[in-house]
């Protein structure tokens, strides 16, 4: 068929038949669930005026002078508040769908969420200042903390994870994961929301690492492109995998970690100071100020700790 026309008016109609049939049966996101299926696109949305909020002038639509900023920050902390809270709700009232839940009062426990997230956007800002101070002294071709805040992708991505962060100690579901995969998408760095990361913490380059939920990391720790701090496969005796459990690794303060590591298992733990070279491969734990790098011989290439040779 080489009409196009003919082909809608003909064919089209039993293609949209068949799809529409097929999401019906298999989405299990229906409307009503109570989970506004376009509600991701608005989440980002939220997202950029949280940012706006935390960086005005760099995130924010416009430029923000000095005396504006206290009308800008009033006027989009309302609009966040409440197209923000509506979210949640629905998030919580979806997940009580889905568990038969009938005890919580979903309302209550959006507010609540809503304002704590808000009230903590000032600690949250103080540690992402830490956090740019870290980049500017750990990274010699930084010039002005503003150059890293405008051009920097660790700069979107840690400042998604501490907001998302939040929302994931208030038991907020969905809408943490959604953040920070918007993160990932831009930036190419994948922090899951239920990592914990200290003050001072510092991706340099950033392309390609990955930090799992289960991760623990200390302060003023940095970390170069393609490292994955992850997990070993976690099992029961049936070969069923065991979410609960704590599958990544903990880095203490003071830690480098350079590029292509990878770090895995929740009983490894990397000492505080501690130097972990490139493409190296840790599932055990490192003592306190050991450096680690790969040696290559014979054509293949191991791991050795300083003092192991």
């Amino acid at each position: 068929m080489t009409n196009l026309t003919e082909w809608m008016n003909t064919e089209l109609p039993e293609v949209v038949n068949r799809m529409e049939k097929n999401i019906l049966l298999s989405n299990t996101l229906q409307q009503n669930d109570g989970l506004d299926l376009a509600g991701r696109n608005e989440i980002y949305e939220i997202l950029d005026d949280l940012l706006a909020a935390l960086f005005p002038g760099c995130y924010s639509r416009e430029k923000i002078k000095t005396h504006e900023i206290n009308f800008f920050l009033s006027d989009i902390l309302r609009h966040i508040s409440f197209k923000l809270v509506k979210h949640i709700r629905e998030v919580y009232k979806y997940r009580c769908r889905k568990d038969n839940c009938t005890t919580c009062n979903c309302d209550e426990r959006a507010i609540k969420a809503l304002t704590s997230l808000i009230e903590s956007l000032v600690s949250i800002r103080e540690t992402l200042m830490e956090d740019l101070q870290a980049a500017y002294d750990g990274d010699p071709a930084a010039r002005y903390i503003d150059e890293i805040i405008l051009s920097y992708p660790f700069v979107e991505a840690i400042a998604t994870h501490r907001i998302a962060h939040q929302l994931y100690k208030l038991d907020v579901p969905i809408i943490p994961r959604i953040m920070s995969e918007r993160a990932h998408s831009r930036t190419g760095i994948d922090i899951h929301p239920g990592a914990q990361i200290g003050p001072r913490f510092f991706i340099d380059h950033g392309t390609g690492v990955v930090i799992g939920e289960t991760c623990r990391i200390g302060r003023n720790v940095k970390i170069y492109q393609g490292v994955t701090l992850g997990a070993m496969s976690v099992v029961d005796k049936e070969g069923n995998l065991l979410k609960e459990k704590k599958r990544h690794p903990d880095i203490e303060d003071d830690v480098v970690i350079y590029a292509n590591a990878t770090i895995l298992g929740g009983n490894t733990v990397i000492g505080k100071g501690a130097v972990i070279g490139g493409n190296t491969w840790i599932t055990r734990s490192v003592p306190p100020g050991a450096k680690i790098y790969n040696k290559a011989g014979n054509g293949n290439s191991k791991t050795f700790a300083v003092g192991d040779m």
